[in-house]
């Protein structure tokens, strides 16, 4: 049963002096990466079976990118919100768990999808689940860990992206083909291989999530020498939190605190539905831009209400230029790397015509491989870096973006087989170091008490930013750059891959800035958020 003794403890209560992480500390982060390895197969598992998903659905690149990006990501990022908020008040461990059988029940269930809305209703279930995740694995991990092993910590704990985007392939791989040759003219149901793939991944998730149900729930601020308590109303404030970002309570919620605060709400609304109006007209592609303005006009709601409410945790994250810079420059490199991730089982199937089960083992084990090195490489460097330089974490952050430039540009222009694998090792090894050192950046610039919302903020970033438009921009790009061959679109990839280029200046602008920021801003932590509640 979870020890849920941090709800019991004082706040201000003194822990130890010299905290250290302890054997069962490292259990407890080998299962939470066991859990993000599902997290990511569940959610990357899209990319191998894009294929044959867009020829039985009659679908655009586009099309797929919003699958494999936006439906997803925009309610993974919108729920992250308050069950962040939730992870910092109640049990971490039972959230977790709820989490990862909610995740699991749904991708199973996108095995029975038909056409595109219903693997969209399946896929945005599988954000909902999947936002339990990241705040309160980033939550348990500060309190299971020092302050001087967090980046190595969480660079462990983020190797799971890696592995699990990296089984997903062989696995969906595997499970296509053998399902498809077993079933030629579809099996049981009628369900094809693809069906199948989303069934076999989604159903040992439930198992594992009894296991998480075991962990122990740790002291909650116990490695930053002060003991936190949690909330004794957190559903209260998690009720309060959901209402915040699902339209209309949301102009309810801006009416209480006033007129203007309505207006301004209402106002905001409008230039959102304005601007996707304005996308849809250019693009065509409804289901995207009415989920990304949904999901930028709900983010913006919950803002206005954090900083009425909790003055002292929207000045360290909303406020905070550090901080917004720092997720917004590495919420670029992720989407160079969830575009990557998505399209490069497509292209190499597609444009170099290599089989589905040779590239699904060669791209899933070159990730698996290339994002673990990257990411622990990354993570240890960036706590090298940084007892020597403040900043020096935000330098690892700006190598992720520089790094990956040459090797994306000659892996998708080359016709070699062997060479396009070996630069897309490369650049997924290197754009990967940079996650450790942007994680710990924002787990640092926030009190303990703040560690799941700030995840969530943080996760705005490499979502709503990254995993929305990553793998959409790679797909429209795609189709608008491609061909009409038989009455059918046949898109660009290359372009559409070549393009991700164009976000690294936008980045490196943003992370030069945080460079300067982070260290006066990690120095006055304390003193800024006390001055945000003497404000209210």
């Amino acid at each position: 049963m979870a020890d849920t003794a941090s709800e019991n403890v004082m706040p201000g209560t003194p822990v130890s002096a010299e905290p250290k992480a302890t054997g069962y500390s490292w259990y407890v982060l080998s299962v939470l990466v066991v859990v993000y390895i599902l997290n990511f197969i569940d959610r990357q598992i899209v990319s191998i079976l894009a294929v044959d998903i867009k020829a039985d659905l009659g679908l655009t690149d586009a099309d797929m990118g919003f699958l494999g990006g936006a439906a997803f990501a925009v309610f993974y990022a919108l729920f992250g919100i308050p069950l962040g908020r939730l992870a910092d008040n109640w049990s971490r461990v039972r959230l977790l768990s709820i989490g990862l059988a909610l995740w699991s029940t749904m991708t199973a269930l996108s095995g029975f999808a038909y056409n595109q809305l219903s693997l969209s209703l399946a896929r945005m279930g599988v954000g909902v689940g999947e936002a339990t995740a990241s705040p309160t694995a980033y939550s348990l991990i500060s309190d299971y860990f020092p302050k001087r092993q967090k980046a190595t910590a969480l660079a462990i704990y983020s190797s799971g992206l890696y592995l699990g985007g990296g089984v997903s392939l062989f696995i969906g791989a595997l499970i296509v083909e053998t399902w498809n040759n077993a079933y030629p003219a579809g099996g049981p149901m009628g369900l094809a291989g693809w069906h199948a793939a989303f069934l076999a991944v989604g159903i040992p998730g439930l198992i594992v999530a009894l296991w998480v149900a075991t962990l122990r729930e740790p002291v909650r601020g116990a490695m930053d020498g002060v003991a936190t308590a949690g909330s004794p109303t957190p559903f209260r404030q998690f009720g309060k939190d959901l209402s915040m970002i699902v339209p209309p309570l949301t102009l309810i919620g801006a009416a209480q605190r006033g007129a203007t605060a309505l207006a301004i709400n209402i106002g905001f609304a409008a230039a959102i539905a304005a601007f996707a109006w304005w996308m849809i007209s250019l693009t065509g592609n409804v289901p995207q831009w009415s989920a990304v303005g949904l999901g930028y006009y709900a983010v913006f709601s919950w803002a206005c209400t954090l900083r009425a409410h909790d003055p002292a945790t929207f000045r360290l994250i909303w406020g905070t230029p550090a901080f917004i810079c720092t997720t917004l420059g590495y919420g670029l490199v992720s989407l160079a790397a969830y575009a990557l991730g998505f399209w490069s089982a497509p292209y190499a199937e597609t444009v170099l015509g290599l089989p589905k089960q040779e590239l699904a083992l060669i791209l899933g084990a070159n990730g698996a491989l290339a994002g673990f090195v990257g990411v622990i490489a990354g993570g240890w460097m960036a706590d090298y870096l940084r007892k020597r330089n403040p900043a020096g974490r935000i330098l690892m952050i700006i190598f992720g973006v520089v790094a990956p430039i040459i090797p994306i540009w000659i892996g998708y222009t080359t016709e070699n087989a062997t060479l396009f694998y070996i630069m897309n090792f490369l650049a997924g090894m290197l754009g990967a170091a940079a996650l450790g050192a942007a994680a710990a950046t924002t787990q640092d610039l926030v009190l303990p008490r703040m560690r799941g919302t700030a995840t969530a903020a943080f996760f705005l970033g490499t979502t709503l930013v990254g995993l929305s438009f990553g793998p959409y921009m790679v797909g429209q790009i795609s189709d608008l750059a491609g061909t009409i061959v038989n009455g059918k679109p046949v898109g660009d990839l290359r372009t559409g891959i070549l393009s991700l280029i164009g976000v690294a200046p936008v980045a490196l602008g943003l992370l030069l800035y945080a460079y300067r920021a982070v260290p006066r801003a990690e120095a006055t932590i304390a003193e800024r958020a006390a001055a945000a509640e003497e404000g209210r």
